[in-house]
């Protein structure tokens, strides 16, 4: 197993332990990363309210690349799931940022880039996405 899969793993696991301590239901995805042809994301989550398909990306660069068939299968899966699909974006000593798939870079090759800047200016926090940041409004 390389280095970037189990950075990966690691990330996975926190991310679906975070997930259960806010009271969801969640999962890794066993096959997810190309053991199977069916689209899947590397977590599943849901509370009765709130479903998510999150594919985990972490790095300790600037920014981060997505093959297209990722973000084509995540869009595909949460489509017929039913979940808000979001890329889980874990720059090293940062706090965890999701991004949704239509504020991705498109790149020049048709791949897909999360620079750590759009991260922290439009992806939503933890608490954003899991509904615990309830802002009162006047």
């Amino acid at each position: 197993m390389d280095i970037m899969s189990k950075t990966g793993t690691r990330e996975e696991r926190e991310l679906v332990k975070m997930l259960w301590d806010a009271d969801f239901a969640a999962m890794r995805a066993p096959a997810s990363g190309g053991a199977t042809k069916k689209p899947l994301p590397d977590v599943l989550a849901g509370n009765g309210r709130i479903y998510l398909a999150i594919e985990v990306k972490s790095t300790t660069l600037e920014r981060i690349y997505i093959p297209s068939d990722k973000i084509k299968g995540l869009k595909e899966f949460s489509g017929i799931f039913g979940a808000e699909p979001y890329v889980g974006a874990k720059f090293i000593r940062q706090k965890w940022r999701f991004v949704k798939l239509d504020d991705l870079h498109k790149t020049r090759s048709d791949n897909y880039r999360l620079d750590k800047d759009l991260a922290f200016s439009k992806g939503l926090e933890f608490d954003e996405i899991t509904g615990t940041d309830r802002q009162v409004k006047f």
